[in-house]
């Protein structure tokens, strides 16, 4: 497997563009639902993708401007196979480095495709990430999931288990005593794709086998379909997930 290792030119705010679209929106969302916790500390799953470095410069950016100066700290689940694109270590660690954010790199343990599918997987490797951020005393952990991710959830959950429920913003993980946060669920991924490209962080290959013809991937296709008849199904998609979804996942 290649492994790129592009340079990066590390912009710092105030962002032109859409860098600064991305950032009100975030600000919006941190706002709006309260996800800043009081000790301040985050930690910031970051998986080398687009939509996690997004996060990453942008919580970095708002960081005493306008908000209190946040603790982060940044977590990679490394492996043999990722959900995230092919960067190297010494890429993110550079750009943690520069932005003055702790790098934490955990090994999934996953060797081989035997037992790979994308819910266990999905699973084994946010406990993994939960229990690693808890033992740095982070309880409070940001995800880069954007309004699409929310809307390819919300219509999983609908299709395959008759729920409507999205993402939430929030959600307390009682089980793990951890709280995930979403500040780009405001977000549309076609800003994050052209802040990525401005930045020079842009990857499109997920590294997972398992991950190239996703259920997450064939709802992405169906709802660019529904697009051609109903032009603001993503917008609409996205507030009734935030209006009327479901909030089991806040049940015990």
């Amino acid at each position: 497997m290649n492994i790129i290792k592009p340079s990066f030119p590390l912009v710092a705010p105030p962002w032109q563009g859409v860098g600064k679209k991305i950032e009100s929106l975030l600000r919006k969302t941190l706002k709006s639902f309260e996800l800043l916790p009081d000790d301040h500390n985050v930690a910031i799953a970051l998986s080398g993708g687009k939509d996690s470095l997004t996060l990453l410069l942008m919580l970095a950016a708002i960081s005493g401007r306008g908000f209190p100066k946040l603790n982060l700290s940044a977590f990679l689940i490394d492996g043999a196979f990722s959900c995230g694109a092919g960067v190297g270590l010494d890429f993110l660690r550079g750009i943690t480095s520069q932005l003055g954010v702790p790098f934490h790199v955990i090994d999934s343990g996953q060797k081989t495709l035997e037992g790979l599918e994308c819910y266990g997987c999905s699973r084994k490797r946010r406990t993994l990430l939960f229990n690693h951020a808890k033992e740095q005393g982070f309880k409070t952990i940001a995800f880069g999931h954007h309004r699409d991710d929310n809307i390819q959830t919300l219509l999983m959950n609908l299709f395959h288990k008759g729920e409507f429920a999205g993402n939430l913003p929030k959600v307390p993980m009682k089980r793990y005593q951890v709280t995930i946060i979403r500040p780009l669920i405001l977000v549309p991924e076609e800003m994050i794709i052209e802040f990525a490209k401005q930045q020079n962080f842009h990857r499109i290959m997920c590294q997972c086998p398992i991950g190239q013809n996703s259920v997450r991937k064939q709802t992405e296709q169906l709802i660019k379909e529904i697009e051609e008849v109903h032009p603001r199904a993503r917008h609409n998609l996205s507030l009734a997930a935030l209006n009327y979804g479901s909030d089991k996942a806040l049940e015990p």
